[in-house]
């Protein structure tokens, strides 16, 4: 009886041991035995945009093409990653990168490598070229976006950026990404209806953001441009019944969308981007003449709901990317007006800057 015992012991006593060891021997790379291949080493990465106003991710909707690019934690160049392939639509895709021991540095764009792609870096400072340090990478929107009819709706630009060591078995990060491009909506509409033709007006918005740092996306002075519209049209929300016997006045509204990068607040010695809208040319004896020219990230703003009181202006302008601006015409000129955002309205008639 004792003997069975002290062999069940034993037995016990070999199986913990066995577990233990292969524990180690699969939770450690250590290179015990030299005949051993050496145990995979690098990053594995997860990429995101929860940075919206939903709090939610939707890189995988919204990022088609992505660019990750490699530097070591001096900020010197040490590779790039490009990803085309539906795998992007995947929740579940992770880029597992081998690499030597030690800490990187990675910046991520998304939308930068797809064929409709509204950005590139700026030549000498490209990434993979000699001598190009993180601190002086710079990307820029292309020009033609600014005056050719098809560029003008920008095709949406993310950026996101993580500092990372390495392990053995790949080390786990992920890259929280951000959307660098606005989409806003214009719309006019008459005090006391009536229809409104968009192409009685011209529109447009100015500012100096068509340079951005790779390091911390920061926009780099380069020159203000002026932005039109990708698109204009007119629609009817309804009519006006002006008495009995009287027809009713068809309310049709004139709406212009404008694309542009990013819009940042708080820049020393810039003005910020400004909306311009004047009087077209198909109108002699008033052509040129402004109807309304506003601040736009203070008008913007005022938009922000309490429930974000306490977010930051630039964290708002960050998250929130498609914007609807309602304006109340009298006789053609501004009488009032409202912005609307993701069912926000705020009157802004009296609002003083």
């Amino acid at each position: 009886m004792k003997g069975r015992k002290h062999n069940m012991i034993s037995r016990f006593v070999s199986a913990v041991i066995a577990a233990v060891l292969t524990a180690a021997f699969t939770s450690s790379c250590d290179n015990i035995f030299e005949d051993l291949e050496p145990c995979p080493h690098g990053v594995s990465l997860r990429f995101v945009y929860e940075y919206n106003m939903e709090y939610a991710n939707s890189f995988p909707k919204k990022v088609d093409c992505l660019t990750l690019i490699i530097y070591d934690n001096e900020g010197n160049y040490i590779g790039t990653r490009t990803v085309t392939g539906p795998e992007l639509r995947d929740e579940s895709y992770r880029m597992t990168l081998d690499l030597e021991p030690g800490t990187y540095r990675f910046v991520a764009y998304g939308g930068m490598e797809c064929r409709e792609s509204s950005f590139s870096f700026i030549e000498g400072t490209r990434a993979g070229e000699e001598d190009v340090a993180l601190g002086n990478l710079l990307v820029k929107l292309n020009e033609e976006c600014l005056y050719v009819p098809g560029k003008k709706k920008l095709h949406d630009m993310y950026w996101g950026t993580l500092t990372l060591e390495t392990s053995d078995l790949y080390s786990e990060g992920t890259v929280e990404m951000m959307k660098n491009t606005n989409n806003i909506r214009i719309v006019l509409q008459q005090e006391e209806g009536g229809p409104l033709d968009p192409s009685d007006f011209e529109f447009e918005i100015t500012d100096d953001n068509t340079v951005l740092k790779a390091i911390d996306d920061d926009i780099v002075p380069a020159g203000s441009v002026t932005y039109t519209p990708w698109t204009t049209g007119q629609s009817q929300t309804g009519v006006i019944v002006n008495g009995d016997g009287v027809e009713p006045t068809p309310v049709v509204v004139a709406y212009a969308e404008i694309m542009t990068s990013r819009l940042m607040t708080g820049i020393e010695d810039k003005e910020g981007p400004k909306l311009t809208i004047r009087n077209s040319s198909k109108a002699p004896e008033n052509a040129g003449e402004e109807v309304l020219s506003i601040p736009l990230n203070k008008y913007l703003l005022l938009t922000r709901s309490d429930h974000y009181r306490d977010m930051r202006d630039q964290e708002y302008l960050d998250r929130e990317s498609d914007w609807t601006l309602f304006f109340f015409l009298r006789n053609g000129t501004w009488m009032d007006a409202h912005i609307v955002v993701n069912d926000w309205v705020v009157r802004i008639n009296d609002a003083e800057f």
